[in-house]
């Protein structure tokens, strides 16, 4: 029974042997599956950076658009012209870039017209160079015109002769700088006198300049349109009366001209007229209260002349433009360094591009703004 059981259990396994055999048959290759490789990302390229715009070029001493770039090969070129009732009419002066009233004394004015847009004929009449000129002209390095000075006042202009370089009549008649408007003459003690006649000739003195031939750099912190210029959110003034002696017996005054969007220029003898008929106007003024006394400086023989204190100085401002004024505080650094100005509210003035008039009174002054 034992042997028989055996068997049986034998033959059971065979018979399972031979049935999973049969089941399985020829064993199956093993696929392995391929693997998509993963795209390889693109790189989002760096951005560059956004340029600054570049600033359209200006003309350096009115801030307006440069539409002559050959002016940029030249000087800029300033006239000493007198300014007492006797001395005009004058010409020349609606050309100017800049038309800077100087003191010349306790009840007296001089004008020094400064040109570098546009070159006028002839500009006069020519008179002598004040110490002021130093400072108020260093930054622009111009050609000046001028009849002459005291002696200690033309060895200070010769000292920072690297920033003004001096036409004097005398030393540049017949060049071509000068001519003399023979109907201009006069006779004072039986001797012709030149003072009202001789007329400066600005383009030939930029040809004829031999230190100072580079075109100047921008003199004032200009806008780049009237819209944003301080102005535009200023108050409103028509009017201002710039006196120059006391109770406004000797006023320069402005009042605005809606329709041509300038100030018309008045003095104390009435509207200020050229000699060719036309009134003086203005598309911006500008009123720089400075600190003067009579003095010398330096070294050298004749009388004082107006000291006006704006080296290394401070003082106050106002600047009307379309009819709307806005002030603040000045302040100039060395002999050459331009004029910076702050408003009230501590943000820096910008100014109207266009043709300035400059009024320098004491800071005593009584501005009437109206």
């Amino acid at each position: 029974m034992k042997t028989s059981r055996r068997i049986a259990l034998m033959a059971g396994v065979g018979a399972t042997a031979a049935a999973l055999a049969a089941c399985g048959g020829k064993p199956e290759p093993v696929v392995t599956p391929s693997l998509t490789p993963s795209p390889t990302p693109t790189p989002s390229p760096t951005p560059s950076p956004t340029p600054s715009p570049t600033p359209e070029p200006i003309e350096p001493l009115t801030g307006r658009p440069l539409t002559d770039p050959s002016i940029m090969k030249r000087p800029a070129v300033a006239v000493k012209v007198p300014n007492l009732k006797q001395e005009q009419p004058q010409v020349g002066l609606l050309e100017a870039d800049i038309v800077i009233c100087q003191v010349n004394g306790f009840a007296y004015t001089r004008l020094c017209p400064i040109y570098h847009s546009t070159f006028p004929e002839a500009v006069g009449p020519v008179r002598s160079l004040r110490p002021v000129d130093v400072p108020l002209l260093a930054p622009i390095k111009p050609v000046v015109a001028n009849t002459g000075a005291a002696d200690w006042v033309l060895n200070y202009i010769d000292d920072h002769a690297k920033y003004l370089e001096r036409m004097t009549y005398l030393d540049w008649r017949g060049t071509g700088a000068f001519s003399v408007n023979q109907d201009r003459l006069y006779k004072y003690d039986g001797k012709t006198q030149y003072d009202r006649a001789i007329q400066a000739h600005p383009a030939k003195m930029a040809e004829l300049a031999e230190r100072n031939t580079k075109a100047p750099k921008t003199y004032f912190p200009f806008a780049p349109t009237a819209a944003e210029a301080s102005t535009a959110s200023g108050e409103k003034a028509a009017t201002i009366d710039v006196p120059y002696g006391s109770g406004h017996k000797y006023d320069m005054s402005y009042e605005y001209d809606e329709k041509s969007g300038t100030y018309l220029r008045s003095q104390p003898w009435g509207e200020h007229i050229l000699a060719d008929g036309d009134r003086v106007t203005a598309d911006a003024v500008l009123v720089i209260a400075a600190a003067w006394e009579m003095g010398k400086i330096g070294y050298g023989r004749h009388a004082p002349d107006p000291i006006v204190d704006i080296i290394d100085a401070k003082g106050t401002f106002h600047y009307l433009q379309g009819g709307r004024v806005v002030k603040g505080k000045w302040k100039k650094g060395a002999v050459n360094k331009r004029f910076s100005f702050t408003l009230a509210d501590g943000s820096p003035l910008l100014m109207a591009p266009g043709r300035t008039w400059v009024e320098m009174p004491s800071p005593s002054a009584d501005l009437r703004i109206g």
